[in-house]
């Protein structure tokens, strides 16, 4: 039997092979006379039999043709065999070259014997056809029966995949090439008019508009998204509109990430919920910031973590002459010099394990590499962790900040673009506010030397490290319940890419005591987040896993706001960026008010730091705290 767990031997593919071939040399005899050959065709019919047969024995062991698995027969091996049996035929015909115009044309010059073709033309071109189309259908046949003998038992999985051009095709075909699972593709959704009503690969190509009725009325399991550039909105409806019908939404991967430009049916993935937080393209004035960045020497602080990592990967593209990346956590510094070496081939590159707050160390890496640019990402940022340690929230937010800034200056770096957070507007904990003292201590710096210094100030970027999506996606692989505090809790999404490229942008326009503010979108509810991602997973809230609401952390708000009371804003080249009004402190006294602060560290007094922290920032309020009574 052909169709076994074992690969068919290839000397009996190379006998089937051999098989079509006389088949259709004989077809091709019969149809080219009207199935009557004449008698003067059939005495040379062995010789010309005989050197077919051989010539493609031979082209077929020259391109080894038989030696695929052909239950894995894909297009490129069709195009083989075809590429095998046209060279066969190009023989053919150079021989009736041969024959008639060398061989013939001596004969009739000696013997006057007339010129012949060795082999009718008609009869090569018939075999070339039939010999084809036998061998690339014996190798589809064979898969087919194949997959059907090996899950007989498996219903058809109905499939619909949004986009019908190269992406398309390839998942469609990805598809068909998958042993595990019988797919049936119902239809191709594409918006472009000019491919609406036709057929792609025997599948119809309908309109966005039809979708809504195609899920109504089939029972349609999965929609793959294979549209490289799907406007975020659109994608966000579509999402909606299959998820209102318990039909799971994949994804296929950019083309540059396939492999040897080949889909794989492992890369098509669920579409994860940071995809669907994902807004417009940001469009940055590249010029502008290659000329801030090429060619300078950059040093980031806090590289290690998930904002100072990919500021890291977006300051690469503008080739710097150096980066000089420190952090304290030596094992994802590790794992961001294995990355970084990978794709950073023109920059020098220094990884510095260091603590910010060791202000000796923290001179000799000045002193040595003479930064351009710090970009200044070092920062503790858990909100319930800080309320239980606010001395290590002063010490390295405020104190850690204070070092950096001040050698910034010392060694006349051009600018230091601090990394701050919507927290730190109207804060209501511990570290919300000691971003804000670090946030008033830089804007005072501003006028003491040359270094420019910019705060910019966002809310929460998607999967950065400790953030509620990384949390609910470990809570949901484990089977819930999903924990969220408040089911009212809101807060404004980004993702570390937009993030970052904006505090690019926004460090290359700034000139100084800026504080930029990223338009962060709407303000997403939690608990609409969280039900979003169990549906994502196939699961069903109140049946395969639950959501548990575990109150408000220690200095946590329901709502995050941009802005202080105070401030307001004004427009600035970028549309997705703002600059704050902010007021201004002088900075004898800023030095004066932190110096004090960090004095109350050594008496790990809490609530005598947290009552100067008060007086420092007038709009800091506790909030579900201990330190609320210093509000009464």
């Amino acid at each position: 039997m052909l169709i076994t767990r074992e690969n068919t031997p290839r000397w009996l593919i190379f006998v089937i092979d051999l098989a079509i071939v006389v088949s259709s040399i004989f077809l091709a005899y019969l149809l080219r006379f009207n199935f009557e050959i004449p008698e003067s065709e059939l005495k040379p019919l062995p010789g010309i039999f005989l050197f077919m047969v051989l010539v493609r024995s031979f082209s077929f062991m020259v391109a080894r043709s038989y030696a695929g698995i052909i239950r894995y027969t894909s297009t490129g091996d069709a195009m083989r065999v075809f590429g095998t049996v046209f060279a066969g035929s190009i023989t053919f015909a150079l021989t009736n070259l041969f024959t008639y115009y060398i061989i013939g044309s001596f004969f009739y010059n000696s013997f006057y014997f007339t010129p012949f073709f060795f082999i009718p033309f008609s009869i090569i071109i018939i075999e070339f056809l039939a010999t084809s189309f036998g061998m690339i259908t014996f190798r589809l046949i064979v898969k087919l029966a194949f997959l059907e003998l090996q899950h007989p038992e498996r219903e058809k999985v109905n499939v619909v995949i949004y986009g019908a051009g190269e992406a398309g095709i390839s998942a469609k075909r990805t598809l068909d090439r998958d042993v595990g699972t019988k797919y049936s593709v119902l239809a191709f959704i594409d918006d472009n008019t000019n491919k609406q009503g036709k057929k792609l690969e025997g599948v119809d190509i309908l309109p966005p508009d039809k979708l809504n009725n195609l899920l109504a009325t089939n029972s349609i399991a999965q929609i793959i998204l294979a549209i490289m550039h799907f406007d975020p909105v659109k994608k966000q409806e579509l999402v909606d509109t299959c998820l209102a019908y318990n039909t799971r939404v994949l994804t296929v991967p950019p083309m540059i990430r396939w492999i040897n430009g080949e889909l794989s049916f492992n890369q098509i993935k669920k579409i994860n919920i940071e995809e669907l937080l994902e807004r417009d393209e940001i469009k940055l004035d590249e010029q502008r910031i290659g000329e801030e960045i090429g060619g300078k020497t950059i040093l980031v602080t806090g590289a290690a973590g998930s904002i100072g990592s990919e500021i890291v990967r977006q300051v690469s593209r503008f080739a710097p002459r150096q980066l000089i990346l420190i952090d304290q956590a030596e094992t994802p510094l590790h794992y961001l010099e294995l990355e970084t070496l990978e794709y950073n081939k023109g920059s020098g590159l220094e990884f510095i394990l260091c603590d910010i707050c060791n202000e000796q160390r923290m001179r000799k890496i000045f002193d040595a590499f003479h930064p351009d640019m710090v970009y200044h990402a070092a920062a503790y940022k858990h909100v319930p962790m800080m309320e239980s340690n606010p001395a290590e929230a002063v010490l390295t937010n405020v104190g850690g900040t204070q070092i950096v800034a001040d050698l910034s200056v010392e060694y006349g770096v051009k600018k230091f673009i601090m990394i701050s957070t919507d927290k730190a507007v109207n804060p209501t904990n511990v570290m919300g506010a000691s971003k804000r003292i670090a946030e008033i201590y830089t804007q005072a710096l501003t006028r003491s030397g040359n270094t420019r210094f910019i705060t910019t100030r966002f809310g929460n970027v998607l999967g950065s490290n400790g953030s509620v999506i990384p949390l609910f996606r470990s809570q949901i692989e484990k089977g819930g319940p999903l924990t969220i505090t408040h089911p009212e809790v809101t807060r404004f999404f980004m993702t570390i890419p937009e993030a970052c490229q904006l505090v690019l942008e926004a460090g290359a326009h700034g000139k100084g005591g800026e504080i930029f503010i990223f338009d962060m979108g709407k303000s997403v509810r939690i608990l609409d987040l969280a039900k979003k991602m169990i549906q994502l997973s196939g699961l069903t809230l109140g049946k395969d896993i639950q959501i548990k609401y575990t109150g408000l952390r220690p200095g946590e708000k329901l709502y995050e706001e941009l802005l202080n009371i105070e401030e307001n804003t004004i427009p600035t080249h970028h549309p997705l960026i703002l600059t704050a009004k902010v007021r201004e402190l002088s900075l004898p006294e800023v030095r004066k008010d932190i110096a004090d602060l960090i004095s109350l560290v050594s008496s790990h007094a809490n609530f005598d730091i947290i009552r100067k922290m008060k007086q420092m920032v007038p709009e800091y309020k506790s909030q579900n705290s201990v330190y609320e009574e210093l509000d009464k």
